[in-house]
């Protein structure tokens, strides 16, 4: 088919944008339901490795604002749209969709329809397992759509499954991102990305509430220091913009805590951000959860009162200080760090701590 000059415009350019739209895509539905003259617009999304549609797009005309609801799930349990038989980027009539062969099946069919005032209709699906799937649905009550509204569905369908598969990177990449930063924030740890000269692109939950911004306008703010600290900060982005070495490590004192230091790294190269160096600054709560000693009483085989007499000395308490707050006799303190000493084959204290910092329980 001749593709017009406001196709570009109108359904092509709004199905990439429409990735950033929530819920996805409605700018594009809404130009559709336009270019074709449907009355309304319905795309069904299932994630990958779904098998099932978990969230539906709609668009109507305005004659159709009274309309009954759309009920997708009706239709597909009565094999019409969305449907697993539909074969990938082929278009459908509503006539095709229709079982004819079993006639109280038709009956039910056409009754769901009949109550939804769609007497025609174009469907395609696309996609795949792995990058999600989606099935596209104009509805007309009246007049049929034209073999030119089949042709314009059949040139969508290659673009939304391109659309499908970028909406499956982002997510996995967020969920990477959420998952780094949830197991970051448990301990205490916040990180953001800073320009070569300085200027903050990002900045994690953590990091936000750790650090002061200043208040310049614009996506790049600065972190509110004293000038020769700014000035130290801004040297040390710049040198490692400049370096290869992906362990290079910059430390810049922020002020007299040293609880205040950020420790920046290489940011990498990667045409996706203009990021010098990566910050790192951590929290001085040293918080453990109540999980914790559960952590280690099943990770050791130790007892609830051991556990927790093990996790006061990760905690940097010692023994005595421990037993006291969990009640116990300075001698039975130190009976119990003996059994705890002997089941995790640690040589004392220090060795103990080493051990348990280097599990779990940490991150409770």
């Amino acid at each position: 088919m001749a593709f017009l000059s406001t196709d570009q415009r109108e359904l092509y350019l709004p199905l990439m944008e429409g990735l950033l739209e929530d819920p996805p895509w409605q700018r594009f539905l809404g130009n559709l339901l336009q270019r074709t003259g449907a009355r309304r617009a319905a795309l069904a999304l299932a994630q990958p490795g779904s098998p099932e549609p978990t969230l539906t797009v709609r668009a109507d005309a305005a004659r159709a604002a009274l309309d009954p609801p759309l009920d997708l799930a009706r239709l597909a349990a009565l094999g019409l749209f969305p449907g697993t038989a539909m074969r990938t980027g082929r278009v459908y009539t509503l006539g095709e969709m229709l079982d004819f062969d079993v006639p109280a099946r038709l009956g039910a069919q056409r009754s769901a329809l009949g109550a939804m005032r769609i007497n025609h209709a174009r469907a395609v699906r696309v996609g795949s397992a792995g990058t999600g799937e989606a099935w596209l649905l104009l509805t007309r009550e009246r007049e049929d759509l034209g073999a030119a509204d089949s042709a314009l569905l059949a040139a969508l369908a290659p673009h939304l499954a391109a659309a499908l598969a970028v909406r499956a990177a982002l997510g996995k990449a967020g969920m990477r991102a959420a998952m780094a930063e949830s197991t970051l924030a448990l301990l205490g740890t916040g990180e953001i990305a800073l320009t070569a000269s300085g200027h903050v692109l990002a900045a994690d939950p953590v990091a936000e509430s750790l650090l002061i911004f200043s208040a310049e306008p614009g996506p790049a703010r600065r972190l509110q220091l004293l000038p020769e600290t700014a000035r130290a900060l801004e040297t040390a982005c710049t040198a490692l913009a400049g370096t290869a070495t992906p362990e290079a490590r910059r430390l810049v004192r922020l002020g007299e805590d040293p609880r205040r230091d950020l420790l920046l790294r290489p940011a990498g190269q990667d045409a996706g951000h203009s990021a010098a160096a990566i910050g790192l600054i951590r929290s001085p709560s040293g918080r453990v959860a109540r999980s914790a000693p559960e952590v280690i009483a099943s990770t050791h085989g130790l007892s609830a009162r051991e556990a927790a007499l093990a996790c006061g000395l990760m905690q940097g308490e010692t023994i005595v200080e421990a037993g006291t707050r969990l009640g116990l006799t300075q001698e039975t303190a130190r009976n119990y760090s003996k059994r705890i000493y002997a089941k995790t084959s640690t040589t004392g204290q220090a060795d103990l701590v080493r051990l348990l910092m280097g599990g779990l329980a940490p991150f409770c």
